[in-house]
């Protein structure tokens, strides 16, 4: 992978830095694959704006991607490298040999035509899914689940992996990309490999459109606002200084959010790096 950094010849491209395309393979989705997505523009069923700076974007369309890996036994051919609008990594189209279709994380590495599986007795190769207890301590993961069967819900992200560093009885301990460290059920699945498009953070978008494409409205600061609308608010002049808080009053850096009380908390050996 690589990113392009264009010439400067206009002052939208001065700045921009963008991905390439060279290991896509299909223009068009699976059409069984995918379904609309509905804008909401930050409303909620009732038509009220619950969430600023949403709105606009282009139009785009959901593909399904099969996180829980549950098809065992049945081998599959990776039939093509596609983008998805809806998230930082590429995804690749599997052809069971029983004919099931599939759209998965595509792994860094994985190319056209190879053949991935998943199941307790497949071997720990890139792109094929097993169980922890079943993955050689110190492989590269990712598509980490929480709970047996739940699906995938860690290490999804372009370049993301995490590292299975140990076992103690019944748990895997992980060391996720946040640097924290986990106990998580060895039963759990996951994917051999390191999520691909890793010069996704590589990236700048260069000019403001950009980000309206993405449905990302202009975000005004809290320190122009008045009193009445922000914390920061208000002030003869320009004022700067005081504790930087959110529009609700809570402290915006460094305030600990997670309840000392969560019951996930004892799975928890080391807390993520600042």
């Amino acid at each position: 992978m690589a990113v392009r950094k264009l010439k400067p010849t206009t002052p939208g491209q001065r700045h921009k830095i963008i991905g390439v395309f060279d290991n896509i393979t299909a223009r068009t989705p699976e059409k069984s694959l995918t379904v609309g997505k509905r804008s909401t523009g930050g409303r909620n069923n009732e038509g009220h704006l619950t969430m600023r700076y949403r709105g606009g974007g282009h139009k785009r369309k959901l593909r399904l991607i099969d996180f829980k890996r549950n098809k065992d036994g049945v081998p599959a051919r990776v039939k093509s490298i596609e983008y998805d609008p809806n998230r930082s990594a590429r995804i690749a189209l599997l052809y069971y040999a029983d004919g099931f279709k599939a759209y998965i994380i595509a792994p860094n590495g994985l190319e056209v035509g190879a053949i991935v599986e998943s199941g307790e007795n497949v071997a720990p190769e890139l792109g094929n899914a097993l169980p922890l207890s079943h993955i050689p301590v110190g492989t590269l993961i990712h598509n980490i689940e929480l709970r047996p069967g739940q699906g995938a819900a860690m290490a999804r992200s372009a370049g993301a992996f995490a590292q299975l560093t140990s076992r103690e009885g019944t748990y895997a301990i992980i060391k996720l990309p946040s640097g924290e460290t986990r106990k998580v059920l060895a039963a759990c699945r996951a994917t051999i490999g390191v999520v691909g498009n890793s010069d996704h953070a590589l990236e700048q978008s260069g000019k403001a459109g950009r980000m309206r494409w993405l449905g990302r409205r202009p975000h005004n600061r809290g320190v122009v606002m008045n009193p009445v609308d922000h914390p920061m608010g208000g002030g003869e002049g320009r004022q700067s200084g005081g504790h930087p808080r959110s529009r609700n009053g809570l402290y915006a850096k460094g305030l600990k959010t997670r309840s000392p009380k969560k019951h996930s908390s004892k799975y928890i050996i080391e807390r993520r790096k600042k």
